[in-house]
């Protein structure tokens, strides 16, 4: 169990669990499994989360379905836990300056994701578990009225934020500014028709994508940073996309742009 007055999360599902596992970033208490579950070792995926669990050393515990649904209403989580709830510390957040040290590492140009203001654990999990697949360097969060990276956002996530760099800022259009000197460029995301159509600019470049509010889109100061902003061009009849879709859609055209590099190193 979690020391007594410390800051434990509670992730569940298996996912999330067998991610947070692989990457051995956060500190981790201890792996609470179903009891029938845990017996049977039903699946590869509960197999593959016990035998992650045994190599990090993780103790394991088997309860019974109440006690687990129980244990995971004491620390807020989904009581649809799927018979898994791994105890572990907070979040691990990062700097940016790591990102780019990853990058340089790599041998790669910098590939980040800025979300400014962006809310919503679905929005958010979903373009994190783009960015890992697309192989970014890491994303950078506005601190000010933005989600923590919560139990609810690696759910979404599907526990890519185990595999990500991930830091908060509390200056965003400062943040820019640093990446702007350290050779980064940065590109936003609008639907204004003076903006640049997807494929009108060769993306194969030292890239910050920016992805603003739901509703309300990238902030004057955030825009105004941008050294460009694209659209993406629409067929149909619908006026735009959802930030998430559209962003994980700039996630791809981006990494396309390089090749599809698919060397796999997240931690460098």
């Amino acid at each position: 169990m979690a020391p007594s007055g410390s800051s434990a999360e509670a992730l569940t599902r298996r996912h999330p669990v067998l991610e947070a596992l692989r990457a051995g970033r956060r500190t981790i208490y201890r792996l609470h499994v179903e009891q029938s579950k845990g017996r049977h070792a039903d699946g590869r995926e509960l197999q593959s989360i016990l035998e992650a669990a045994r190599v990090a050393g993780v103790p394991v515990s088997t309860e019974d379905k109440s006690a687990l649904d129980r244990l995971a209403q004491r620390f807020g989580a989904d009581v649809k836990h799927q018979g898994v709830l791994l105890e572990v510390g907070p979040y691990p957040y990062a700097e940016p300056d790591e990102m780019l040290g990853l990058a340089e590492r790599r041998g790669e140009k910098p590939l980040l994701l800025l979300l400014d203001l962006l809310h919503g654990p679905q929005n958010i999990g979903t373009l994190l578990r783009t960015a890992e697949a697309c192989g970014v360097h890491g994303v950078i969060l506005q601190d000010r009225r933005a989600p923590e990276i919560t139990p609810a956002v690696v759910q979404y996530a599907a526990g890519a934020t185990e595999h990500l760099l991930i830091a908060k800022v509390t200056n965003m259009v400062q943040t820019m500014r640093a990446l702007k000197d350290a050779g980064v460029w940065l590109a936003g995301m609008d639907m204004d028709e003076e903006a640049h159509a997807l494929g009108s600019i060769d993306l194969d470049m030292p890239l910050g994508i920016v992805v603003g509010h739901e509703g309300e889109g990238l902030r004057r100061l955030v825009r105004e940073r941008c050294d460009f902003i694209i659209r993406l061009p629409m067929r149909g009849q619908v006026e735009s996309l959802n930030a998430a879709v559209a962003g994980s859609i700039l996630l791809y055209a981006a990494w396309q742009a390089r090749g599809f590099n698919l060397a796999h190193d997240q931690q460098g």
